[in-house]
């Protein structure tokens, strides 16, 4: 009697191909080619569908962003945001153009954006800031800009094992900036804060400078929200981050769609309270939602060809080892 191997295949985890274009592998495609296969080789398949397949119970991820010390290894790809500011609604991409999108799991509603991550690839390590969100991405799966991803890898690679790790503190590109959204009101206020350098924690709002304290909720456009408003202005603002730096900063006017230049920076030298000033070059950025509308979610623009193949999982071992992942069984002889 034959020996026949039963080798389980996860379809929502097998390996992506990086194409021209978002479009993914249709997966009743997958999984006819991989029903060829077993045929041609004399195996029985148990094909399984589903948004969580039960080898990933011990590598699933709860949402957050890259935070402290810890180096994680995945995949990079790369995208064209073509000067947009990404998700977390920049006024437009840095001038440097190195910058990433996360998948949700770690875009983590918008609590990464203005984040900044060292990635290493096969050519070197590039910094990005973190302003984007990429919905089809799976934790670990950068996507990187295309000026970052040539730093790292050559573009026609396309795809290519990376490590990454959060950058704690790094230095600033100046002090905190404010953007009160249109439509905001005394009856409904929105802040966007720029030039925080870690991911933050919390923002507090306070009329004037002796009012209480009010908490603002972080929407996944990255604003910061009080659906019921916080005054007339002006405002004073309490900024805390992940890693427990905190600022104030006072004289926050009511400026809809205006960015407020102040002199207080979130760490470091100049981490003290200040009354902001208004940027006289600011404009509103265009395409922005209306009031308390979030923006859609970006997806990549362009992804090169590779000339290798990808890993299916977000590590930077080679593809051998993502058959450990899901404890999968070697052919029979």
């Amino acid at each position: 009697m034959t020996d026949v191997s039963v080798v389980d295949i996860d379809l929502d985890h097998a390996p992506e191909q990086p194409q021209a274009s978002s479009s993914r592998s249709t997966p009743w495609l997958v999984a006819a080619g991989v029903t060829v296969v077993a045929a041609a080789l004399g195996l029985s398949l148990t094909l399984r569908s589903g948004a969580a397949p039960a080898c990933a119970a011990g590598r699933t991820l709860a949402a957050a962003p890259p935070t402290g010390t810890a180096t994680h290894s995945g995949k990079a790809t790369f995208y064209d945001s073509n000067g947009a500011g990404g998700n977390c609604s920049n006024p437009a991409a840095p001038a440097n153009k190195l910058y990433v999108a996360l998948g949700p799991t770690e875009y983590s509603a918008g609590a990464a954006c203005g984040g900044f991550l060292d990635v290493t690839g096969p050519k070197g390590t590039v910094r990005v800031l973190i302003m984007d969100q990429c919905p089809e991405c799976a934790p670990g799966h950068l996507d990187l800009s295309r000026e970052a991803f040539a730093r790292i890898a050559e573009p026609v690679q396309g795809l290519v094992p990376v490590t990454y790790r959060a950058v704690v503190n790094p230095p600033l590109p100046g002090p905190l900036t404010f953007r009160i959204k249109e439509g905001a009101s005394q009856f409904w206020f929105a802040v966007r804060v720029g030039n925080h350098g870690n991911p933050l924690r919390s923002v507090e709002v306070r009329q004037g400078e002796s009012g209480p304290w009010r908490s603002a909720a972080r929407q996944d456009y990255n604003y910061w929200l009080i659906a019921s408003g916080a005054g007339a202005g002006p405002f004073t603002l309490r900024i805390s981050d992940v890693y427990g730096n905190r600022a104030t900063a006072s004289g926050i006017r009511m400026a809809p769609g205006q960015v407020q230049n102040s002199a207080v920076r979130m760490y470091g030298r100049g981490a003290v309270a200040a009354t902001p000033r208004p940027s006289a070059s600011a404009r509103p950025p265009a395409n922005k939602p209306a009031a308390g509308t979030p923006t859609p979610a970006r997806r990549p623009v362009e992804v090169a060809k590779a000339s290798a193949p990808a890993t299916g999982t977000p590590s930077a071992q080679p593809a051998a080892a993502d058959a450990r992942w899901c404890g999968a069984r070697p052919l029979s002889q």
